[in-house]
């Protein structure tokens, strides 16, 4: 995300990036409503985001074009798809109290990191599209949010079948 105030944007995202990927890797109850809070919160940074790109363009006095909307809508549905594989990385089993725990694996790092890489691909791509302003670099939450959201949805299925 660009930044007039030293790049602490970039500083911020890659923080929750990496906070995110930490708790996947450590071992965890399923909760109710736990793992919908996350990607809740990050949707709505993500709408802000979208928002805040959508006006860089236009500051910049470009016209949105079809293409970058047409990027961003593929780079969302990556994030989903990546989410959906990640789900079947991630461990599931019951303790001894009959609570069901999760745990992501070395596979869920990799895919993770594959995913923030596919993400800056895409967001460079989408903000040369657009010619101006930084809507695709901007839209990283509202990327974790549909990808974590669809990890957890799946997840969420998976514990209720075991």
């Amino acid at each position: 995300m660009q930044s007039t105030n030293g790049g602490t944007a970039p500083v911020i995202a890659v923080v929750v990036v990496g906070l995110v990927i930490f708790r996947q890797l450590r071992t965890r109850r399923m909760t109710r409503y736990g793992s919908l809070i996350a990607p809740a919160v990050l949707g709505v940074l993500g709408v802000a985001g979208i928002a805040f790109g959508i006006a860089t363009v236009i500051e910049d006095h470009h016209q949105l074009t079809v293409l970058p909307v047409v990027l961003l809508a593929v780079s969302l549905a990556v994030a989903a798809g990546l989410g959906m594989v990640r789900s079947r990385t991630v461990r599931l089993w019951h303790d001894p109290t009959g609570q069901v725990l999760r745990k992501g694996t070395p596979a869920t790092t990799g895919l993770w990191l594959t995913s923030v890489a596919a993400h800056i691909g895409l967001g460079l791509w989408i903000d040369h599209a657009a010619g101006a302003g930084a809507l695709g670099v901007a839209s990283l939450y509202a990327y974790l949010a549909i990808g974590l959201g669809t990890q957890n949805l799946l997840l969420r299925g998976r514990a209720a079948a075991l």
